[in-house]
């Protein structure tokens, strides 16, 4: 009768709570099976090489079921290890020709045995259970999680699989059998309020280690803190450290001392409420983006449509598909082009909308007032358009009384003539973003000329006693200078940028003018732009950084500088010609405001000329900086800390990208006493 073979493979990883435990005397693996079968375990270990499914030559013997049992080995009655018994139950597919193999795996070391059994012919039906074969023992440490594999050699099947989850000394019976778990210390979680305190019940002499990190589903744990402690202990948390994969480490200063781990947080609200607070999506291309947060999320997300006005956001499914989201993981929407209105939106497993962010829109400016065109092709080149609205998608052409119906003619020319952004394309349709500001424009044309001549008469009584007023309803002007330190710093002055546009404001910024920027050249380009916002009554605004200290030093040391020969966008070097002569001759005040973002720059770093205008920073000065961004003499705003706390939240998801990159953890923001040094 042909011998097949058995491989059995284990790894180990986390835990659950078990009884008393049956005992194992003496150190050697053993194997025994059913009645009427016959195996053997050969003496020495054997490689971890499963190899490729082949086609079987005929009838084998295949494992069917895995089943695992927790056993002790003992040495003596009170020298004990934890072991992992293992039962494989067997069946024909075809015949005894195969070889039939089992494998053992241990983290942070692999070991595979071979096991021999034989069936008597009279056992065999081909499909049937044939019996099991139970090999005695796996060895593996306390507080860990085992996965075990078995197939055959040649493989002829798909490997079967299964995971055990071995308890720490907490969950033991006969803890006082295990040597390692005798000086073990024993923790606590309660709460408090808001607060959740980690009790540590040792006696004063002990000394053990505690560390306190983020468990990842993929790659190692994130250290949070870690502190070698002596004695009791009560460690408070508060309540918005906590995050579902916030885990406790605890073990005995002692030669291999078992380290016991525990995750308590897991199905705390709380702790899921932290985790989406804490989530960011983060833009890293145009087409690609990944989303940063402490722990694994089960979400899924889409892109959607935000128009101006305070519409929902318009899930963009169908065409686009919802997108599985794995946290650090790099994540790819198929856009032929970036708009300021399209946002990315997150739901959880429940489907309740959790995050949404318009990535987009601090590099490409605040929303624009386009209209979304659906194109869905049929069969034989039948293809159709809808405009996508508030109240559905409307076809075009219409004859209903929605917007997008009355501008539908000409939404459609511009789209014949290619005036129209194409966003996204593939074989069953396209998104295209199309302008309607000329539109609003001529239609109502004649209704502004019937105005007009009542405005002029107007005009004039209101320019002489409400000049401030008007100039306050429509914005003040405000021209944003800074200096291009880096990419990530754009990114934060777009941010800064596109909130202030929120507020009653005219906001000109280089970022916005690249094409006029390169067509004029830097110098003359500020020029203009210094120009027409003094001229209005508005207001110039320095963003200093480390970068544009440095360069008006130069400036200030030198008289002199040569902005040809930098970059062609750099307009904060070409403005210091023009920005200078107003500070030194006194014209500055009133005119100029100065601004730094805190943990970047004091505002002493700022040469002193500059700092003959009020220098603020941001966001902890926001109330003050916006009043200084009215109009002269206007009064003070009931709402300027209101109008500060809208542009503090839509900067503070670009200052953490700034100065808390992904996968570091952001200062003061450790956990326990001490967070952030380790020991």
């Amino acid at each position: 009768m042909p011998v097949p073979w058995f491989l059995l493979s284990l790894a180990l990883g986390r835990s659950p709570v078990v009884l008393s435990l049956e005992r194992l005397v003496g150190p050697q693996d053993a194997t025994h099976c059913s009645p009427g079968l016959s195996c053997h375990l050969w003496d020495s270990d054997i490689l971890c090489l499963p190899g490729d499914i082949v086609p079987a030559p005929g009838p084998v013997l295949a494992p069917t079921h895995l089943q695992t049992e927790l056993v002790l080995r003992c040495q003596k009655e009170t020298d004990c290890d934890l072991c992992l018994r293992v039962a494989v139950h067997l069946a024909v597919h075809a015949s005894l020709q195969a070889q039939v193999v089992l494998s053992f795996q241990a983290y942070p070391t692999a070991r595979c045995v071979l096991l021999e059994v034989q069936v008597p012919a009279a056992l065999v039906q081909f499909g049937q259970s044939v019996g099991s074969v139970v090999y005695d023992c796996f060895e593996a440490a306390l507080g860990s999680e085992v996965r075990i594999w078995s197939y055959t050699q040649p493989r002829y099947e798909k490997e079967l699989n299964h995971t055990q989850q071995l308890p720490d000394c907490r969950g033991l019976e006969v803890r006082n059998s295990i040597p390692s778990c005798w000086a073990l210390p024993w923790l606590n979680v309660s709460a408090d309020g808001d607060n959740v305190h980690l009790v540590l019940n040792v006696s004063e002499e002990q000394h053990f280690g505690l560390s306190l990190y983020w468990n990842q589903v993929q790659g190692p744990p994130k250290p949070r803190w870690h502190k070698n402690l002596t004695g009791p202990q009560i460690i408070t948390l508060n309540h918005t450290d906590l995050v579902p994969c916030l885990c406790i480490q605890v073990w005995p200063l002692e030669p291999d001392s078992v380290r016991t781990n525990i995750c308590p947080f897991r199905e705390d609200p709380r702790a899921h409420r932290n985790l989406w607070q804490a989530a960011r999506l983060r833009l890293l291309t145009l087409q690609s983006w990944l989303l940063d947060a402490p722990c694994w999320l089960p979400a899924e997300a889409a892109l959607c449509w935000r128009a101006p006005g305070g519409d929902p956001c318009q899930p963009l499914v169908p065409p686009l598909s919802w997108e599985n989201v794995t946290v650090d993981k790099v994540l790819e929407f198929p856009l032929l082009k970036g708009h300021p209105n399209l946002c990315v939106q997150q739901v959880n497993s429940s489907e309740k909308l959790q995050l949404q962010e318009c990535l987009w829109a601090d590099s490409l400016g605040p929303l624009k007032d386009d209209v979304l065109l659906l194109e869905t092709r049929g069969p034989q080149d039948n293809r159709s358009l809808c405009a996508l609205e508030p109240s559905g998608c409307t076809s075009l052409p219409s004859k209903a009384s929605t917007r997008a119906a009355r501008l539908g003619e000409y939404l459609l020319q511009d789209l014949q003539s290619g005036q129209c952004l194409q966003l996204w394309d593939d074989d069953l349709g396209a998104l295209w973003a199309c302008p309607t500001d000329k539109y609003i424009h001529k239609r109502w044309a004649l209704v502004w000329l019937a105005c007009l001549l009542f405005a002029a008469a107007l005009s004039l009584i209101l320019l002489l006693k409400k000049d401030h007023a008007k100039a306050a309803a429509r914005g003040r002007a405000a021209l944003l200078l800074y200096s291009a330190d880096d990419s990530g710093f754009e990114r934060l002055v777009g941010a800064l940028a596109s909130a202030l546009c929120q507020l009653p404001l005219r906001v000109a910024v280089d970022l916005w003018s690249r094409r006029e920027l390169s067509a004029q050249g830097p110098v003359a380009w500020f020029h203009a732009q210094r120009r027409q916002t003094l001229q209005e009554g508005g207001v110039v605004v320095l963003l200093f950084s480390p970068g544009a200290v440095a360069l008006c030093s130069e400036w200030l040391q030198d008289g002199v500088s040569g902005p040809g020969a930098h970059g062609p966008h750099d307009a904060f070097r070409a403005s210091l010609s023009c920005v200078l002569p107003d500070f030194l001759q006194g014209r500055a005040p009133g005119s100029y405001v100065g601004a730094c973002f805190d943990r970047l720059l004091h505002p002493d770093a700022v040469p002193a000329l500059f700092r003959t205008v009020p220098v603020f920073t941001l966001p902890s000065q926001l109330p003050d900086f916006l009043g200084a961004l009215q109009q002269p003499r206007a009064p003070r705003s009931g709402r300027l800390q209101e109008r500060a706390e809208q542009v503090s939240r839509a900067l503070q998801p670009a200052l953490d990208s700034y100065f808390h990159p992904p996968g570091t953890p952001a200062p003061g923001r450790g956990v326990g006493p001490g967070a952030g040094d380790g020991t």
